[in-house]
């Protein structure tokens, strides 16, 4: 999904000699996206099957989103998805997420696994590129092995990316390894329930301020009395 209208495929996690390389050749050789003190913000999503309700509620949440973040010199977004058999795509960054729940809509869950770790890789690649702000990651399984998984969002951290972690469901497993990317990343952790659409919105709004003006921003969110800024801030370092 790019200004033609396509998307692109990121790149698998794979061993020497396979795709990754070439993937990376083509990062290296695409010039860095000039933001003008923009924030940059990559919204990753699990679009397999069983989130089909949790696919359409932040579908219709993505406005609140970008609420504040035009006041804290705006924010440039990349919707990142996975699903069905080995697929995981980037759209390009868009202006204060216009047109996100567009292209949203256009994209239909399917059955797959879960791709946690190509998400990890491809945020790591984009970062080296130009700056990433946040990783906001919303999903409800883990199916990987969690000790790679903890590797790649180390490596994140050492990038200073932040991740958002906000698990959906009662997956015990799958808490605990979004929790570890959290912590590993000096991001944060936390749940929601698509019944309560409220509290995803303030997360979302909440992790959004961050990417576009920082820990000040996020703080600011805080003393106006936002529940998810308090929560986020308790947990980053």
């Amino acid at each position: 999904m790019n200004g033609s209208g396509k998307d692109r495929s990121v790149a698998p996690q794979a061993g020497p000699g396979s795709d990754v390389e070439a993937f990376l050749r083509k990062a290296a050789e695409t010039p860095p996206v000039r933001t003008s003190g923009r924030g940059r913000l990559i919204f990753a999503l699990d679009a397999t099957m069983s989130r089909q309700p949790t696919w359409d509620l932040a579908q219709g949440l993505t406005g609140r989103m970008f609420e504040t973040t035009a006041s804290l010199g705006g924010l440039d977004v990349q919707l990142v998805y996975f699903r069905g058999f080995h697929e995981c795509r980037a759209s390009s960054f868009l202006p204060d997420g216009q047109g996100l729940a567009a292209l949203m809509g256009k994209i239909s869950v399917q059955g797959g696994s879960t791709q946690i770790g190509r998400v990890l890789d491809h945020v790591k690649a984009e970062t080296k590129r130009a700056p990433v702000g946040a990783l906001i990651y919303v999903g409800d399984a883990v199916e990987e092995s969690v000790d790679s998984l903890c590797v790649a969002a180390g490596e994140l951290g050492l990038l200073g990316v932040k991740a958002f972690m906000f698990h959906e469901g009662y997956d015990a497993g799958a808490e605990q390894a979004f929790r570890e990317i959290a912590r590993l990343t000096n991001g944060a952790f936390a749940k929601f329930d698509h019944a309560a659409p409220g509290r995803l919105a303030a997360l979302l709004a909440a992790a959004a301020a961050y990417a576009a003006g920082g820990r000040v921003a996020l703080e600011k969110q805080a003393r106006e009395g936002g529940e998810a800024a308090r929560l986020l801030l308790t947990q980053m370092r």
